[in-house]
């Protein structure tokens, strides 16, 4: 079969072989389960690239003439609006034995989302396209929960361990290489055409509506369904595991901490805006970002398989160096070729790749069953609350000094590599 030839090329031979911490009845589908979760990820991954928040929704406000205000909004609302329902949606989630609807149901959700910020932008201008893209961008977050929760579930009964980082790794380098051909073709195109966006957005929204599909031919075991009769009352006795559950309290707290490898690099792509405010900043910025995912994803993944608390060091190091050394040059030097702040910007997505794939394989082989469920709904609750205060912080230094947000993402990201080495095997 096909399924299988794939399995086997994506796959090393002992990995292929192995089929633990999944029911021994689900052995037999690994090699199809594995070529689609794989496949609806690429997708997703893809879509998420071409609709970044930190880039094109950013670039898009600007171009449609909204108010900048808006702007600020973009990154707050679509990471923190994605994960402060999940505490409620694991609990709701766990009461159905199969999973793999919820993440079907999340996908369209932001498709659909997407879709209709394309045509809401070909219409409005100002203000009300904005408020139009604020406004899908807090349902797209819901939809991206949903997928969240379900996907961790699903990716649990379906992948054995030890291909879970695997899968993760090539499904953000593939997504990376797609991603540097569209910055290409952006490259040779007038940044300020709307029609691109447009493009771009309904691309965006197929890849959503195409995983959907592909996602629908899984074959997902049934899981465990205790516990998931009054899902208010779970959510706030999953809370519990904070404080009983040392493990997961580190790792969530490490996590809290390194939070920086994320959210300092809009503040980078503002310095470059001030300084080289040219219109192939975009362009370049994606290529970046493509570059790092393309590089760096399958790499993580296969060393998140052996280590993922390894790879949260290393990724951890590396968002460290991003942030001291653009906060020292910035007090040596100033204004800085753009050159800088595009290899700064590589060096960080590289890490935050890294943090990214380490903290999510290592979360997946910390739990099993009803467990991860908990552990995933929970720990992207506390998450989106940290994000928002984390957020409202960095927001109060920037208007004191950017040099103080980089100082204070560098000390977070020292923070949480500390932490990180703390932390014990998965």
């Amino acid at each position: 079969m096909a399924e299988q030839k794939i399995y086997e090329l994506l796959v090393n031979e002992e990995d292929a072989r192995a089929c633990r911490d999944i029911p021994d009845s689900a052995c037999t589908r690994v090699p199809k389960n594995f070529v689609l979760v794989l496949l609806s990820q690429l997708l997703l991954s893809l879509g998420d690239l071409l609709t970044s928040p930190k880039t094109v929704l950013t670039w898009l406000m600007n171009v449609v003439g909204a108010p900048a205000a808006m702007v600020a909004w973009l990154v707050p609302i679509r990471e923190s609006g994605s994960m402060l329902p999940q505490l409620l949606i694991g609990a709701w989630v766990r009461q159905y034995a199969i999973r793999k609807t919820f993440w079907i149901a999340g996908s369209i959700v932001q498709g659909s989302c997407v879709l209709a910020m394309a045509l809401a932008v070909n219409y409005w201008t100002g203000a009300a396209a904005g408020l139009a893209i604020i406004g899908l961008l807090m349902l797209f977050s819901l939809g991206r929960g949903l997928c969240s929760v379900a996907m961790k579930d699903v990716k649990g009964k379906t992948v054995p361990k030890g291909q879970r980082g695997q899968l993760t790794g090539i499904a953000g380098t593939a997504s990376g290489v797609l991603t540097l051909l569209v910055s290409l073709w952006l490259l040779r195109e007038e940044p300020d055409n709307l029609l691109v966006y447009v493009v771009l957005l309904v691309a965006a929204a197929m890849l959503w509506l195409s995983a959907a599909a592909i996602f629908s031919q899984v074959q997902e075991q049934p899981g465990e369904t205790d516990g998931g009769a009054n899902a208010l009352q779970q959510a706030w006795q999953n809370l519990g595991l904070l404080q009983t559950d040392k493990q997961f309290r580190q790792f969530v707290i490490c996590r809290g901490l390194l939070l920086g490898s994320a959210l300092v690099s809009p503040f980078l792509v503002m310095l470059a805006q001030q300084q080289h405010g040219n219109g192939q900043t975009l362009a370049w910025f994606l290529i970046c970002t493509s570059v790092a995912s393309a590089l760096s994803a399958l790499f993580w993944g296969k060393l998140a398989d052996r280590s993922s608390r390894q790879v949260m060091i290393i990724a951890a190091a590396l968002a460290l160096a991003g942030c001291a050394v653009l906060a020292v040059m910035q007090m040596v030097i100033g204004e800085l070729p753009l050159y800088s702040y595009l290899l700064l910007f590589l060096l960080l997505s590289v890490g935050h790749a890294g943090v990214r794939v380490g903290r999510k394989t290592y979360l997946l082989d910390m739990a099993s069953g009803n467990q991860r469920t908990d552990y995933v709904s929970v720990s992207n609750t506390v998450i989106g609350v940290l994000l928002l205060v984390v957020g409202g912080i960095s927001s109060l230094l920037a208007w004191w000094s950017l040099l103080a947000v980089l100082w204070f993402f560098a000390a977070s990201c020292l923070a949480g590599l500390l932490y990180a080495v703390k932390l014990p095997e998965a």
